[in-house]
């Protein structure tokens, strides 16, 4: 299973752009692929028309005392599945300061998913957090879009100088 991350500081360069997009091209490409919309405003979610589970609990879930399985769904395209946002999504650095790896919970939770999929597709939200550092360690592949502006470029320079930090060697 390979995990990938559409991850910037900033917002609105492009992140659930690539991420549905490259979902959506993976799956066509014969890989059983799942999104996973972790940013609270669910844009992939909007984009694929599929809501959120009434049981799923932002809280409950990055804790482990749900199953991500449980959650996903099916969107209209054959290969691609979807973990929906929820805007208890918005609690998961709350709930990961308490876990007893705080940096490495989602790669906890995404094991199980490693006999179903082929390529797990990871659309973060824009900040820099807890919840970040979650999907960078989780992460196989992190790409990171980047508009042609110098405050875009500054925070691809934050990034970098993060990733430096707090992943020597990767």
């Amino acid at each position: 299973m390979n995990v990938l991350a559409a991850y910037s500081i900033k917002g609105g360069v492009g992140k659930t752009a690539f991420a549905v997009n490259f979902a959506h091209a993976c799956a066509q490409a014969g890989k059983r692929t799942l999104l996973l919309d972790l940013d609270p405003q669910g844009a992939s979610s909007f984009y694929f028309r599929v809501k959120p589970h009434a049981k799923l609990k932002g809280r409950k879930l990055i804790a482990g005392k749900q199953s991500l399985k449980e959650f996903v769904r099916e969107s209209d395209y054959p290969g691609l599945d979807l973990l929906p946002a929820k805007l208890s999504f918005r609690h998961f650095d709350v709930v990961l300061a308490d876990a007893a790896k705080p940096r490495r919970q989602l790669r906890t939770l995404l094991k199980p998913l490693a006999k179903r999929y082929d390529m797990l597709i990871l659309d973060a939200p824009p900040t820099l957090s807890l919840l970040s550092e979650n999907i960078l360690d989780a992460a196989d592949t992190v790409v990171t879009p980047v508009v042609p502006t110098s405050l875009s470029a500054n925070t691809l320079d934050q990034l970098v100088a993060f990733l430096d930090d707090s992943f020597p060697g990767r």
